[in-house]
């Protein structure tokens, strides 16, 4: 069967070219794709940062919702016509990392749509272990932030946020928001800082206290907000090195950071802080099917505000001027790819 297929080809280009859908092999299923965000990874692939991993012709995509269309044999529990969602992780399962128990940081870790073909794809097969059943009742456009969601959700559970702490997020951009939301649900009091404006008032239109450090020190404002503590726990979403100044510099005696943003770069760490202070670093990447569960039922129930997220809708065939665009407009949180037409 022929479908339509999004290939990134280098030198920030999509070409959108007619290709044969893939049929489900043994523990494999096949995805009518409904919708694909873009993320700030699928962002670095279009300005060239990842072209030795994934080469000059690759569909990329994974944040993305979808309908079973065919199942591959061996599968159970899964039929077509169910919605569902992807975790986009294939590992190894016999590596130290696999046999410890932690197989989404594998140490031989496959992201679909990175290393392999991705969901900006009329049809898309995938392994069966990587399949979530959306509840009733969730549209696809908004299941489609399920992915980054769990990510957030990931996030929070790692750094431990409790009822009541005091929490804050650097960097107030699609992740960062996410964070947000998770940890006020989980009961922490949540601050954001960010420079963008409009960023700002998005946080502040959805509850949230904000720091803009361009205003001020943003130490001090913490401080003022926090009865001159800081922040319990930090979220250092920035991916800059200022969002890495403040994170130390703003943590509670025996605060807790999680390092969730990718940096470019090694960045200068103030360790002093941790001594002072008994500081904690915790790591956080991807997530796990734990994750997966707590984001769709976050959204099962109607717990959080993610459509107010999606900012854009284009179609397939828009997906150059979608991606130029958002690396024109940093206002913008969330672009959706209508992936399939009548979705």
């Amino acid at each position: 069967m022929s479908i339509k297929a999004a290939y990134y080809c280098g030198d920030k280009t999509f070409r959108v070219e007619e290709a044969e859908a893939v049929a489900p092999g043994p523990g494999e299923v096949q995805i009518d794709v409904a919708f694909c965000g873009i993320c700030g990874t699928d962002l670095h692939v279009f300005l060239g940062h990842m072209d030795a991993r994934i080469g000059n012709h690759r569909v990329i995509g994974h944040e993305m919702s979808g309908v079973i269309s065919a199942v591959g044999e061996g599968v159970e529990g899964l039929t077509t016509g169910q919605n569902i969602v992807v975790r986009p992780l294939d590992h190894c399962g016999d590596c130290p990392a696999c046999n410890a128990g932690h197989q989404h940081i594998c140490h031989k870790l496959k992201f679909l749509g990175l290393d392999t073909d991705g969901a900006f794809q009329q049809k898309w097969t995938v392994p069966a272990h990587t399949i979530h059943v959306l509840p009733e009742g969730v549209p696809l456009d908004q299941a489609a932030m399920v992915e980054p969601l769990a990510v957030a959700c990931h996030d929070v559970a790692r750094a431990k946020v409790a009822e009541g702490e005091d929490v804050l997020v650097i960097g107030g951009g699609p992740i960062g928001m996410l964070v947000a939301l998770v940890a006020r649900q989980a009961g922490g009091r949540v601050m954001i800082s960010e420079i963008n404006e409009n960023r700002l008032a998005f946080a502040e239109k959805l509850g949230f206290e904000t720091v803009n450090p361009k205003d001020g020190d943003p130490v001090a404002a913490i401080n003022a907000k926090t009865g001159d503590k800081g922040a319990d726990v930090v979220f250092e979403v920035s991916g800059s090195g200022p969002g890495v100044a403040l994170m130390t510099a703003a943590a509670a005696t025996r605060g807790r950071i999680c390092m969730v943003a990718i940096h470019a770069t090694k960045p200068e760490v103030d360790l002093f802080q941790f001594f002072w202070r008994e500081l904690e670093m915790i790591g956080a990447r991807v997530y796990e099917p734990a994750d997966y569960d707590t984001a769709l039922n976050l959204l099962g129930r109607g717990a959080l505000d993610v459509a107010s997220l999606i900012t854009d809708l284009r179609g397939l065939d828009d997906i150059q001027d979608a991606f130029t665009s958002l690396t024109q407009n940093p206002n913008s949180m969330k672009t959706l790819i209508r992936v399939t037409e009548d979705a």
